[in-house]
């Protein structure tokens, strides 16, 4: 059985309000409930664990009961960072089970069925994979002596869901934290695992600014 721990744990800051930004309504419905309907739209038999902070699950279950929210999801709670509270959604994935696991961020509601599939599909060929994203924009490498352009075709922008086997992810997480677990493949590279790339998609945004929920909007009404 495979398995997706979608890690919601945004204060919403940068968009200015006190509502976290995954329940931010986008076209009339709370932005965690689309992530979780487009991962049950690839697969109906995908389990789905959602990781919330402990103070903003009562809200959440009030928004699904609002909203009718049908899903079937299990809530775990977040931890202190982005890799303690990953750690806790693979804890909530059966020790003896097979398949691959995806991390996904909550906030990235328009992620493809199609950029899915290929990450679950890659994982379970190669182990691990990413989506990513040519650079478009010159990029310039900063230093104290004011830094120099660097050849963009060396880089990618990565995305999620970041897709593991799930009995070499959660070894790779048997470990402490170290600030250089920058997101959740940097973990499974730390422990020897290789990433393999794939296709991500364009409209596949993390919902972070004002603006961005402009962008939200505008994507829903096509």
């Amino acid at each position: 059985m495979d398995y997706i721990i979608i890690v919601a744990g945004g204060k919403g800051l940068r968009m200015g309000g006190d509502l976290p930004k995954q329940f931010l309504p986008v076209d009339g419905r709370p932005v965690l409930m689309r992530t979780i309907e487009r991962f049950n739209q690839y697969n109906p038999q995908l389990g789905i664990i959602v990781v919330l902070p402990h103070s903003q699950q009562n809200y959440w279950r009030q928004l699904c009961s609002k909203y009718a929210f049908a899903v079937e999801h299990t809530v775990v709670d977040g931890g202190e960072t982005r890799f303690h509270s990953s750690k806790n959604g693979l804890a909530a994935v059966p020790d003896d089970a097979q398949g691959v696991v995806g991390i996904h961020d909550g906030v990235r509601p328009f992620v493809s069925v199609e950029t899915i599939a290929r990450c679950f599909e890659a994982a379970r060929m190669h182990g691990a994979a990413l989506p990513v994203l040519p650079v478009t924009d010159t990029l310039r490498f900063v230093d104290d002596e004011g830094g120099h352009n660097v050849q963009r075709n060396n880089y990618r922008t990565v995305q999620t869901p970041q897709t593991f086997d799930i009995q070499q992810i959660k070894h790779a997480f048997n470990t402490e934290y170290s600030d250089n677990f920058t997101d959740d493949a940097s973990v499974a590279e730390a422990a020897g695992m290789k990433i393999t790339m794939v296709d991500g998609n364009r409209e596949n945004i993390k919902l972070t600014t004002p603006y961005d929920l402009l962008f939200a909007e505008f994507l829903c009404k096509q």
